[in-house]
């Protein structure tokens, strides 16, 4: 098997890789789902993937490995998300800014099979320093983001005042997903995307008032 594995072109070798990585990473998502964070091992990651235990050792060595890019891959997929509303809302901030808010309360970031992974991993953000760094680093381009954002829309303004908005806006977006997680028949995720995005209208209503 190996001397077959060996044979094989490398561009194929690396498509299997990359297809078991993702089967794993998929499997990982549902065992905490199923399972919880802290019951979630190489065992039930493997058996939600049906593979065997040492495929998923062979690829993360260790369950900590295995649930360290599990969390970076849940960051990549919202980056993209987030991302491509932005390129697709043009070069107006405050269309930018409504994409934004639009991407936020979609299904592929805060549905309910995306919500209880992130406060999964979130609970043990101070605990588990690889999921701090994890977080610090996407976490740190999504503020710079939002901050030359409001700067291009806050343009002659004190900087102070951009950095606040941006922090006000990330506030609202955790608040609403808190509360969809944790008490979702209280509102649904278009009200609370148009409840976040009133409330910056009525922080800004000269620069975000018109309809976008």
């Amino acid at each position: 098997m190996a001397q077959a594995e060996q044979k094989r072109p490398r561009k194929e070798r690396k498509e299997n890789a990359d297809r078991r990585r993702r089967q794993l990473l998929d499997a990982a998502c549902r065992s905490i789902l199923a399972h919880g964070l802290a019951k979630t091992t190489l065992a039930t990651v493997a058996s939600e993937a049906d593979l065997s235990q040492g495929v998923a050792a062979f690829y993360f060595k260790s369950k900590a490995g295995l649930l360290t890019e599990a969390l970076r891959d849940l960051y990549q997929r919202y980056e993209d998300h987030w991302t491509k509303a932005l390129d697709q809302a043009g070069d107006e901030p405050a269309e930018q800014l409504r994409a934004l808010i639009r991407a936020d309360f979609h299904p592929d970031a805060c549905g309910p099979m995306v919500l209880p992974l992130w406060y999964a991993f979130w609970g043990e953000l101070r605990s588990q320093q690889e999921y701090d760094e994890v977080a610090g680093h996407f976490e740190t381009r999504r503020r710079e983001t939002l901050y030359a954002i409001w700067q291009d829309l806050l343009a002659g303004q004190d900087a102070l005042a951009a950095v606040q908005m941006a922090e006000w806006m990330e506030t609202l977006t955790d608040g609403y997903w808190q509360r969809l997680h944790l008490a979702p028949a209280s509102v649904s995720a278009e009200e609370a995307e148009q409840a976040a995005w009133a409330c910056l209208v009525r922080l800004a209503p000269d620069l975000l008032g018109r309809d976008t």
